[in-house]
């Protein structure tokens, strides 16, 4: 909340927030003769259709007092979309902008006599939100005045002379710091510990929550070649406290976490062994798991590194290859083969194979942080001159803290299912620092960067190739147009895109909640595109919105659309790379699917609706993102909530979470004796066994892509330790939780609870058969169980007549 005056001197409490459609009537109640004069004609709703940021403020009688539209590209048709930032280099001398840290006001509108106050809080609460974003740019007709009283917030820049703008649109500009202080990171000393008490005191319960009991002044008094002590400064006081240390225990937390794409948190040395051969953490007690022999299901499918197949391994070991001259691309973990690493990769006492790092640590971590509530949004405060022999910095967080601005800056190391640590470990790199980061479409002579970035990649050759007929050809064979984008830093490939018309679109709208996203008739045919391939380096991973803003910005698109084919279907992307450090799949929304309706097209004949809309292709789960979705960030909850059993109940309470829009649950468990339900179709056909729930079939899975956002656990849950809050599968594995939910399915036939005695029961009940069950004596429960049943009648019977 902030207060605004009046020009009359009167005060309004006001909240900011995100616009929605229903401000639309308010925002337009708030035009004035001058609206059109200064931003030309506008359509609210179509303007707010294509806006990176759109701000209202309201009362506290929720009325809107006033709104702000902001957008990548000028607010007048002076220049192409694409083509602003040379324009405005060439025009205007000195200017540090940069589609990156640049947005431009669209329209403002107000209560006349609280414009001056509204145009600060609503500027302001921009520079907050979008913590890159550095410049907000205006531009006014010549014959116009600003005469919305926004003079106090913007100021005038002056072009080159001899520019044809001398005599156009006056561009006006507010930096930053004109409204939003700038912060300053320097060494602590015992001078600012009064100013950090301030805020230290408020917080003090929380820090003890988050990082353990510290005294602030043990924590300043220590620093020494270990420990280090950061403070954040506005105005000469200090508003932030950083803790910084480089003792960490690496090898617990390679224990604990797949560390694999940061190299262990260890230097690169050539007696590393990294390679090993995929295995299962968690099986079933006997034959549960062998349907995964032929193709593995992950334990952790979050990370796809654990399946056999490269297509999640984008520049697995990226993040740590580095020099202080040179940006990481390469791979290290080739230096090891498969067949030669294998034998001698570490084991614990069970078995399970683990990588050896032999090199110096990388890392130090960050031991404690406490800042101002104001200034918390200030993301990457990471002092530059400490540990400058490490390229990682670390941090430790209970599962049940949310997630604060810091950390979404931060990589989340995935944890293994049984991992008992109880934290969440984010990892970032140094060079994740460098705001050099640019987009543009590709040439000729990015292709051999675009082979070094994705050589690691099983499907390398198939995004060079698509990168390089956008090059020669701007269309594939089938002549539908390519765009290829690539992402540098330092004048270094790190990123590549390509994407293509989106031919489909009237089937998505048919089949697809699409319009819960957008107003589809905004939308022309040709804004919708279809993003084919995302790669980017991990150290950069904290930029994929922009990299997405900017793959719309450049390619004249307003929306993309990602789909996810399920794994039985040949010649797909299956496996796309899902929540990998380089996916843009966090940055997207899953999209519900529509329930069909069934046409009888015969007896509709004419009437029958066209063949986009009523023809059968392969089902898919959709993933979406648009201009107005780009730049927001979904809430994170790492609560561990273990669900046990694959019944339509446990399915149907996953689907609500993961088609959660705003929400993403980083840590959501499923244990099934059989995995995922869905994935073989041909096992359908034996479902013919059971009465039919009608709840899922294979379409329905096919469009969730459970895989995409569930950590599966192939095996039987055989116990719960309550107090301890874990729970054991297949008599071996502890799986622990945060919240636990049972819903394991009916069963045809109950089984003597714990080994209970069942002797009392018996003279009430039918005598059940305790021995050996017999070879051809099968209980249906599901479609594993129908599938041995059909296989074992085909084997005894059909051959045997044969």
């Amino acid at each position: 909340m902030a207060s605004v005056t009046s020009s009359r001197g009167n005060t309004e409490v006001v909240t900011a927030r995100r616009t929605e459609s229903h401000d639309v009537p308010g925002i337009i109640g708030l035009f004035s003769p001058v609206t059109e004069d200064l931003f030309g004609r506008i359509d609210v709703t179509y303007l707010l259709e294509l806006s990176n940021l759109a701000l209202t403020l309201c009362n506290e009688k929720n009325e809107v007092i006033a709104h702000a539209a902001f957008l990548d590209y000028p607010n007048w048709n002076i220049t192409d979309q694409a083509e602003w930032e040379p324009f405005l280099h060439e025009n205007y001398a000195n200017n540090k902008c940069t589609p990156l840290n640049t947005l431009f006001m669209h329209l403002f509108v107000a209560k006349e006599e609280y414009a001056a106050g509204c145009s600060q809080e609503i500027v302001r609460r921009s520079f907050i939100l979008l913590p890159e974003l550095q410049f907000i740019l205006l531009f006014v007709p010549p014959e116009e005045r600003l005469e919305l009283d926004m003079g106090n917030v913007f100021e005038r820049m002056e072009p080159v002379p001899g520019s044809p703008m001398e005599r156009g649109f006056t561009l006006l500009a507010c930096p930053r710091h004109r409204c939003h202080p700038q912060l300053y990171v320097r060494q602590a000393r015992m001078e600012d510990y009064d100013d950090l008490m301030l805020i230290w005191t408020p917080q003090s319960e929380t820090l003890k929550e988050t990082y353990g009991e510290y005294l602030l002044v043990d924590l300043i008094e220590r620093e020494g070649e270990e420990n280090q002590a950061a403070v954040c400064e506005v105005g000469g006081t200090a508003v932030g406290f950083m803790s910084l240390c480089s003792h960490v225990n690496v090898a617990l937390f390679q224990e604990c976490f797949d560390l694999e794409p940061f190299h262990g948190l260890c230097k690169p040395h050539p007696e590393d062994i990294v390679k090993m051969p995929w295995k299962p953490s968690v099986q079933g007690d006997k034959d549960e798991s062998n349907q995964t022999s032929q193709k593995p299901e992950p334990v952790s499918s979050q990370n796809l590194e654990h399946v056999p197949s490269a297509d999640a391994a984008v520049q697995k070991d990226g993040a740590v290859s580095v020099s202080q001259t040179e940006l990481p691309v390469g791979d290290v973990s080739n230096t090891g083969s498969k067949g030669s690493a294998a034998p001698f990769l570490e084991t614990d006492e069970e078995g399970d194979l683990y990588p050896v790092y032999r090199g110096a640590s990388n890392v130090f971590c960050i031991r404690l942080l406490c800042i101002d509530e104001k200034y918390e949004m200030r993301t990457l405060l990471l002092p530059a001159n400490v540990f400058q022999d490490r390229d990682l910095c670390v941090i430790l967080v209970p599962h049940h803290v949310p997630e604060f601005p810091l950390i979404r800056s931060f990589v989340r190391a995935v944890p293994s299912c049984t991992s008992r640590l109880g934290r969440e470990l984010y990892v970032f790199h140094r060079a994740g620092l460098l705001t050099s980061f640019n987009v543009r479409k590709a040439a000729t002579s990015d292709l051999q960067g675009v082979k070094m970035l994705v050589e690691t990649l099983s499907l390398n050759e198939r995004i060079w190739n698509d990168s390089k007929i956008f090059t020669e050809a701007r269309r594939d064979p089938d002549g539908m147009p390519v765009q290829a984008f690539v992402a540098e830093v330092l004048d270094q490939i790190v990123g590549v895109s390509v994407i293509r018309d989106e031919m489909d679109i009237e089937y998505i709208r048919s089949h697809y909640n699409i319009e819960d996203f957008i107003h589809f008739n905004h939308h022309q045919q040709e804004e919708h595109g279809h993003l084919c391939h995302f790669v980017l380096n991990p150290v950069f991973h904290h930029y994929t919105k922009y990299f997405l803003k900017e793959i719309l910005r450049l390619g004249h698109k307003s929306c993309l659309y990602y789909p996810i084919y399920p794994e039985y279907v040949e010649g797909k992307f299956q496996r796309p790379c899902a929540h990998s450090l380089t996916s843009a799949l966090h940055y997207m929304a899953p999209v519900r699917p529509r329930r069909q309706i069934v046409y009888p097209l015969q007896e509709l004949g004419m009437n029958a609706p066209s063949e986009q809309v009523s023809k059968d292709q392969l089902k898919y789960s959709l993933n979406h993102t648009n201009r107005k979705l780009v730049l927001q960030s979904k809430v994170c909850i790492n609560t561990r909530i273990v669900v046990v059993g694959a019944s339509d109940v446990g399915i149907s309470f996953l689907e609500t979470l993961i088609f959660w829009p705003r929400l993403k649950f980083n840590n959501l468990t499923l244990i099934s004796i059989h995995g995922l339900p869905g994935k073989d179709p041909q096992s359908s056909k034996y479902r013919r066994f059971l009465i039919n729930s009608h709840c899922f079939n294979d379409e329905d899975y096919a469009q969730m892509s459970l895989c995409s956002w569930v950590n599966v656990v192939v095996g039987k849950m055989t116990g719960i330790n309550r107090s301890a809050k874990y729970v054991v599968v297949s008599k071996e594995k502890k799986v622990p939780y945060d919240y636990l939910v049972l819903c394991t399915g009916l069963s045809y036939q109950a089984w003597a609870p714990m080994g209970a005695d069942t002797s009392e029961v018996r003279s009430q009940w039918l005598q059940r058969y305790t021995e050996k069950i017999p070879s051809n004596h099968f209980t249906l429960n599901d479609a594993q169980d129908c599938w041995e049943a059909a296989r074992w009648l085909e084997e005894n019977l059909v051959s045997s007549r044969g």
